[in-house]
């Protein structure tokens, strides 16, 4: 697997296809300046703009910056805004997706690439918007790696700009995961037709897929060449048990051919012992690949890093605090903290590091060298 190195250098080179908005001649800030302090500063764990510009203003940071990072001067408050929004979001996409694209090894045989959905709810409370900022993303989970992101008005657009999404990434060898919202035949379609395979969970808005996975699984007189696979986890007083059921038994499927190249199905129990109450919840999976119990449970869990990152959006970064009224600079800054957690999620794998994200951030912010070892190795 390739190691990550974002040199000074080399950071100002993966930007240099971003485009602006309106013309801009730089003269005196730099937008690329502008996006290297957010990425810096995110990576910091610093959670708004206003705190990023306090410390990039601070004369040992203003030091730093200029003496490995070449930049000459640190912009007022309002002008770092006003550059980050001049920035052009699918510009500054494509230059991130380029980024992780290169990063990624030829044979991409086993990886997961997770489509999730998230709404930045600060954005539903801003009179000007009439629908709040949502905006999917594609992770490689196995690397922690932010491939692309796409933005839509709502919620409820969510189904077509995971299929446009999909249209737009190199998925050839790839699992592709999403919820349930997007166990669509059109986005079985989609992966398909890009070379990769499919792995959706299907829930009530499929009901009578759910209906056949659920009770082939039941009634277990109906199993053919089912292979099974459980795996026991315990965290202080929460124990977690998930029992996975995968088979390529599918003839009798009265939907079979609606799904575009459906090999197989399976189910995952999850049963949680916590303070001596238990539960118990059952998820049901149609996929393009013939997968293992074992396959279909690593792949079902790495569809779970994706909402961990944006679980990691909203406490590191306060995201659905932020109060900035332009919906293209919320998108931007989006895209900036994915690309600085993907950095840091990295340094962790390549250097084994058993540090906390948090211990890891605030690490760089009490010695700006430390950011030198994170973009670095």
């Amino acid at each position: 697997m390739k190691k990550i190195k974002v040199e000074p250098e080399t950071l100002m080179d993966i930007l240099e296809g971003v485009e602006t908005t309106e013309r801009y001649d730089g003269y005196y800030y730099s937008v690329k300046d502008a996006l290297v302090i957010a990425i810096l500063g995110s990576i910091c764990g610093l959670q708004n703009t206003r705190k990023i510009h306090q410390w990039a203003s601070s004369e040992k940071v203003s030091e730093f910056l200029k003496e490995k990072f070449g930049i000459e001067r640190i912009p007022c408050y309002y002008w770092l805004l006003s550059l980050l929004n001049l920035v052009d979001s699918d510009s500054l996409n494509r230059c991130l997706m380029n980024w992780a694209e290169s990063l990624l090894p030829e044979n991409r045989e086993g990886l997961t690439i997770s489509l999730d959905g998230k709404t930045i709810r600060s954005t539903q409370k801003m009179a000007q918007n009439e629908t709040a900022l949502h905006i999917v993303s594609a992770q490689v989970s196995e690397l922690g790696i932010t491939l692309a992101s796409k933005s839509v008005d709502e919620k409820s657009n969510e189904i077509p700009a995971v299929q446009d999404l999909i249209g737009e990434l190199n998925i050839e060898g790839c699992l592709v995961t999403a919820d349930a919202l997007n166990c669509q035949r059109e986005t079985a379609k989609a992966i398909v037709n890009k070379n990769g395979d499919y792995l959706l969970d299907a829930k009530a808005n499929q009901p009578e897929l759910m209906k056949d996975i659920s009770e082939y699984f039941e009634v277990k007189s109906l199993w053919k060449d089912v292979t099974t696979k459980r795996v026991r986890e315990k965290n202080r007083d929460r124990i977690e048990t998930r029992t996975a059921y995968a088979t390529t038994d599918i003839e009798w499927m009265s939907q079979k051919d609606k799904w575009e190249k459906l090999s197989c199905i399976g189910a995952i129990k999850s049963e949680v012992e916590r303070n001596g109450e238990k539960s118990e919840e059952w998820h049901y999976y149609l996929s393009s690949r013939e997968l293992t119990a074992s396959e279909l449970l690593h792949h079902a869990r790495m569809e779970w890093a994706v909402e961990s990152m944006h679980w990691l959006l909203d406490v590191h970064y306060a995201e659905d605090s932020c109060r900035l009224q332009a919906l293209s600079l919320q998108k931007n800054l989006n895209m900036l903290r994915k690309f600085a957690l993907s950095v840091i999620k990295q340094y962790k794998t390549n250097t084994s590091s058993k540090k906390a994200l948090s211990q890891i951030m605030f690490d760089c912010l009490l010695d700006c060298n430390n950011l030198l070892l994170i973009t670095q190795n």
